[in-house]
């Protein structure tokens, strides 16, 4: 075996330390391109997650645009239902003052009639006087021509009770129309909210505008406008009128015509036990009667039992 020198050893340590070098020179240059590479992946997801959160803050926008579109047109709606209800309770409210109209010519009417007959009665009676007579002729003649101005103002009366009756009824009907669109908008709302897409929160607020916030919290309704309680013509029912033991006064009830025991049963539990109440009724409340009575609504009307009602409750308070 040949002996080493000096020299083969300080080769030997040398090429060792080249190869030390040269591999430590390579494995930095590998580790920087590996870092590189690293780099790069996470910067393009950081790009694709800002793009995702520009396209969920344009679709959330979109929405809340939707969203006040469909609640501006529910307002209108709700407000042209309200103004419909209005015009209907003033074309009801005419049409019983025309129906007391009517009712007055009616017994004014029956009383010149009335009188007129008497007169003739008298004139049969006491003819042997001709002044009597002449008065009574003139009488007579007086009242013709009252019964003749009666009779000339009571077609336009009809005339104009029947137009009244024909606007109540297209009012209704509009105000029916209107309520079914607000049923359809309210529930198309509850489909827009139920199939709206979910949206994660936003890190950067400033990106939204009018305040809005995208996030994953429930809804809580403070958007929500507030029901008004008048849309349908609702009033409160009245209540019965105490007495001074502090009882409800009961009245008989089966004294209106058209009312018998069975329907009296009924407005007692409905909690309707006085003339005042049915004079004061609305047209929510007699449309409640209605629906309990089944199909009685044109029957109240046909009957009169309001102006009967108001009828007997101010013959009560006379007595």
């Amino acid at each position: 075996m040949p002996e080493l020198s000096a020299i083969h050893i300080a080769l030997m340590v040398a090429t060792a330390v080249v190869g030390a070098i040269a591999g430590w020179v390579l494995r930095g240059k590998r580790a920087k391109q590996e870092k590189a590479a690293v780099s790069a992946g996470w910067q393009e997801q950081i790009n694709a997650q800002r793009r995702e959160g520009d396209r969920l803050i344009d679709q959330n926008k979109g929405l809340m645009e939707q969203v006040s579109q469909f609640q501006a047109s529910h307002n209108d709606a709700k407000n042209r239902a309200k103004e419909l209800s209005i015009a209907v309770q003033e074309a009801y409210s005419r049409r019983d003052e025309l129906q007391r109209e009517i009712k007055d010519i009616r017994s004014n009417l029956e009383v010149a009639v009335s009188e007129r007959d008497q007169l003739q009665s008298d004139m049969a009676a006491r003819s042997s006087t001709d002044d009597l007579l002449r008065q009574k002729d003139a009488r007579i003649e007086q009242l013709t021509q009252d019964l003749e101005n009666w009779q000339n103002r009571l077609p336009p009366l009809i005339e104009r009770f029947r137009a009244r009756n024909e606007e109540a009824e297209q009012l209704e009907a509009a105000l029916e129309d209107a309520r079914e669109r607000i049923r359809e908008l309210e529930s198309l709302q509850s489909q827009v909210f139920e199939n709206s897409t979910r949206i994660e929160p936003v890190t950067d607020p400033e990106n939204l505008t009018d305040g809005l916030d995208a996030s994953n919290d429930e809804d809580t309704g403070t958007s929500e406008p507030e029901a008004d309680d008048n849309v349908d013509g609702y009033r409160p029912e009245p209540e019965a009128e105490p007495e001074a033991d502090g009882h409800d006064r009961r009245d008989d009830l089966q004294r209106i015509k058209g009312v018998g025991p069975a329907i009296e049963k009924t407005l007692n539990e409905m909690g309707i036990v006085s003339f005042r109440q049915i004079a004061d009724m609305s047209e929510y409340d007699i449309d409640r009667v209605a629906r309990r009575l089944k199909g009685f609504r044109t029957r109240i009307y046909r009957e009169d039992w309001i102006g009967q009602a108001r009828e007997l409750r101010d013959q009560a308070v006379i007595a």
